[in-house]
C-alpha cells in the first residue's frame, strides 16, 4: 500500500495542516505535470501521467477527512470495514433517525432554512467527531477506536451529500 503522507513529505497524522498539503501537492504537480513532458518520449509521457494520477489520488484522499482516517488506520492494520460493520451505539442511530426524517420533511417542504439548519447542526457536529478522531489517532494512538468514530463520521457524510441533493431539490 501506498503512504500518502510519504508522498507529500508529511507526517501521517489526522489532523493535518491544509495549507502544507496544498503547497505539496502544488509542487509534486509541477514537476510531474504531463504538460513538463509534452515533447518527451512515451514512456516518459506515460510515467508522468501515471504519477500526476497518483498525486491526484493521494491529494483527494489526504484532504478528505473521512478517506485520511481510512487511510491512516489502514497503514497501521486496522481494516475499518465499513461495508460490513455497520454496528452502531442505539443512541446515534436513533438520532440519524431524527436527522433523516427531519431532511425528509425540510425537503417535502423544499424548506431552504430548515437545510440550513440542519447542515449547520451536522458541521458542528462533524467538527466534535474529527477532533475525537484526532485525539484517538494522533494523540492516544487508539486506531481500533478510531474506528467506531470514523465510521459515524461516514455516516454524517452520507446525510451532508443528502441534503446537497435535497437543496438541488429546492431550487
Amino acid at each position: 500500500m501506498h503512504n500518502h503522507f510519504e508522498l507529500f513529505g508529511l507526517t501521517p497524522a489526522f489532523s493535518l495542516e491544509k495549507d502544507l498539503l496544498e503547497k505539496a501537492y502544488r509542487d509534486i504537480q509541477s514537476k510531474v505535470h504531463p504538460d513538463r513532458f509534452a515533447h518527451a518520449g512515451d514512456a516518459e509521457r506515460r510515467a508522468s501521467l501515471q504519477w500526476t494520477t497518483r498525486v491526484n489520488e493521494a491529494f483527494q484522499i489526504l484532504k478528505n477527512p473521512v478517506a485520511r482516517a481510512k487511510h491512516l488506520l489502514e497503514l497501521h492494520g486496522v481494516d475499518v470495514a465499513f461495508e460490513t460493520n455497520t454496528a452502531m451505539p442505539p443512541e446515534f442511530l436513533m438520532q440519524q433517525m431524527e436527522l433523516r426524517e427531519a431532511l425528509e420533511e425540510a425537503t417535502e417542504k423544499k424548506n431552504s432554512q430548515s437545510l440550513d439548519r440542519l447542515r449547520s447542526d451536522l458541521r458542528r457536529e462533524e467538527a466534535v467527531l474529527e477532533k475525537q478522531i484526532a485525539d484517538a489517532i494522533d494523540g492516544r494512538k487508539d486506531y481500533q477506536g478510531a474506528a467506531g468514530l470514523v465510521r459515524k463520521l461516514m455516516f454524517l457524510d452520507r446525510l451532508d451529500e443528502e441534503i446537497d441533493l435535497a437543496y438541488e431539490a429546492t431550487d
